[in-house]
């Protein structure tokens, strides 16, 4: 069985993977002085309670916070004893070329999120990730990674505002009914809703434009769904790409091992 760690800045996700199919999936808060033996207990008390059975005998890691890499691999050393592929790392191989400029670094969850993309809808995609910060990764025709946008998140914005001015209170964001706000929250869930709105649609239509072809755009994360539902910003949704870009980078590694 295959234990995939999506490890975000906000959260980390444990999919458990049996070649086929996902037998379970959970969400931790992503904190980087979680041992080893406090992940194992509570990977272990989930998968007890669900009635999991399965033998973890291969691990891989995306991890856009490289001190929580550590103790994930004493995970895999001590409780699995396997030595998990950690996306990024020279050893773990990629199915699809990045074009970038010379030594930069791209997040591991971008690249996962190409491999992925790539694999469920092939080339030409601009894929729009929701996380902490907002990304945007264009997958070219014949999959390759080849840049890409990086904004601040939603959520992001959000507590800025609420920081940054002592006025302003802490809000959740959510469609407004009315574009005009009649009082501070709704004003602040206004700008925030249908700001990102015009960022999406400016940026993707701006890439399209760039690459002059037509270009299918995916979404994933959390807010996804809520700027699709009132708007046709996007072409598909895709609630677990990363874990499922996890898979497929996995069975690459183990078809070229």
């Amino acid at each position: 069985m295959l234990l995939a760690i999506d490890c975000g800045n906000t959260n980390t996700v444990f999919a458990i993977w049996d070649g086929e199919q996902f037998l379970a999936s959970w969400r931790t808060s992503t904190e980087w002085q979680r041992t080893a033996d406090q992940y194992f207990v509570w990977l272990s008390t989930l998968m007890r309670l669900q009635g999991i059975e399965a033998q973890i005998t291969d691990m891989i890691i995306s991890s856009t916070v490289p001190r929580v890499v550590f103790n994930l691999r004493v995970l895999a050393d001590r409780y699995f004893n396997t030595r998990p592929l950690v996306v990024g790392k020279p050893d773990c191989l990629l199915p699809v070329d990045v074009r970038v400029d010379q030594g930069t670094a791209v997040g591991p969850d971008r690249l996962v999120n190409t491999v992925a993309g790539h694999d469920l809808y092939g080339g030409d995609l601009i894929m729009v990730d929701f996380g902490t910060a907002t990304t945007f990764d264009v997958v070219d025709s014949d999959g390759a990674y080849i840049g890409g946008v990086i904004a601040p998140g939603v959520n992001l914005s959000l507590e800025a505002l609420h920081q940054a001015a002592a006025a302003l209170p802490h809000v959740d964001i959510s469609k407004p009914q009315a574009v005009i706000g009649t009082n501070t929250v709704t004003c602040m869930q206004s700008g925030v809703f249908w700001g990102y709105v015009g960022l999406v649609r400016e940026i993707c239509a701006r890439i399209k434009a760039e690459r002059e072809r037509e270009m299918r755009v995916i979404s994933t994360g959390g807010l996804a769904p809520l700027f699709q539902q009132s708007e046709a910003l996007f072409d598909a949704f895709e609630d677990d790409l990363t874990i499922h870009g996890l898979t497929v980078i996995h069975k690459f590694n183990k078809d070229n091992a």
